[in-house]
């Protein structure tokens, strides 16, 4: 007898593997074999590996979205909102495989489709709310171009998974992310702003355990 919640445990099986070992490198076999159960038991819920990871794909984005709507609620200001995600990023990254949306893209088009849509619709809309606060709040400068670097700050979220950068830059996939945003932040912020902003990181690096600073 197969129980309710077999779908949902093939794809946290599913998630949790391709995370960490990218998409192309789990075959439905791994996922079988973590789970301890047939192939033929996630063929009854998936019909091949495509929509398995198109499910995967709409959970994350679903998650994201929750979280992001979340830090976007309970923040005390653009910049706070701003390390509230970098936060949600520290859980994302820390075991992702940075081929992980190149192999999406190349071997399973559909479910990147969907991704780039999250990216350039809801990611984006993110954003431009974020910048739009800071102005109001006198945190980010009045003059710039919110449409612009909006779209400018949506395009770098890719940067540190293309394969030709992680060649060439020694620095693991969060590592990079942060430096990316620190450096956007700094580049949009008011005086006002820049001083909340060394606020912020020095409460961040005095909360960091030991071991991570090292």
């Amino acid at each position: 007898m197969i129980i309710p919640d077999t779908k949902q445990r093939i794809q946290k099986a599913a998630h949790d593997l391709v995370i960490q070992y990218s998409i192309r490198s789990v075959s439905m076999d791994d996922i079988a074999a973590n789970l301890g159960m047939s192939k033929k038991t996630i063929y009854q819920y998936f019909k091949d590996k495509d929509e398995l990871v198109e499910a995967v794909v709409d959970d994350v984005i679903d998650t994201n979205q929750c979280i992001c709507n979340d830090d976007r609620q309970k923040a005390d200001n653009a910049i706070h909102e701003i390390f509230l995600v970098m936060d949600m990023m520290v859980e994302m990254f820390k075991t992702m495989n940075p081929s992980i949306l190149f192999d999406m893209q190349k071997y399973h088009p559909t479910a990147f489709k969907k991704f780039q849509q999250h990216r350039h619709e809801y990611l984006y809309n993110m954003v431009k709310l974020n910048l739009e606060r800071g102005i109001a709040e006198e945190l980010y400068r009045p003059e710039i171009n919110v449409d612009t670097l909006a779209r400018y700050r949506v395009e770098t979220m890719l940067v540190a998974f293309n394969p030709e950068f992680q060649r060439s830059v020694k620095q693991s996939l969060l590592e990079i992310e942060k430096e990316v945003i620190i450096h956007f932040l700094f580049g949009v912020v008011s005086q006002k702003g820049y001083k909340l902003v060394l606020k912020y990181m020095e409460q961040k690096e005095k909360a960091q355990p030991k071991n991570d600073k090292q």
